[in-house]
């Protein structure tokens, strides 16, 4: 499956969307950029969609206004939805990154 590509365009709107806060990493995911708190991702650029991860009420919520699962191909990612084109994008990111912020730290990885 070809992996979708962002446009320099679309990596500088991600990039404008994530809340100015010392605890949030931005890196390279697969050609694509994903930002982070204490290891868990909260926001995603795949091609020009941005996702969002959220607490499965506000998912749900999201949902039923007609926002779509999130992630490559057929197979979209649990627990994040794609932002809506008429959604706040800022405010929905920054209620990912509070909700995120919020679990517990992931523990790091055995190299």
């Amino acid at each position: 499956m070809q992996m979708p590509r962002p446009s320099e365009a679309d990596k500088a709107r991600f990039r404008s969307l994530i809340p100015d806060d010392p605890r949030v990493e931005i890196r390279p995911m697969f050609g694509n950029l994903g930002a982070f708190i204490d290891g868990t991702i909260f926001a995603a650029l795949l091609g020009a969609d941005i996702g969002v991860k959220l607490s499965a009420a506000e998912l749900d919520e999201l949902r039923a206004g007609g926002a779509r699962g999130f992630g490559p191909g057929p197979r979209p990612m649990d627990g994040y939805v794609t932002v809506p084109d008429d959604a706040d994008a800022r405010a929905l990111v920054a209620r990912a990154a509070a909700y995120v912020a919020a679990l517990p730290p992931k523990a790091p990885k055995k190299r």
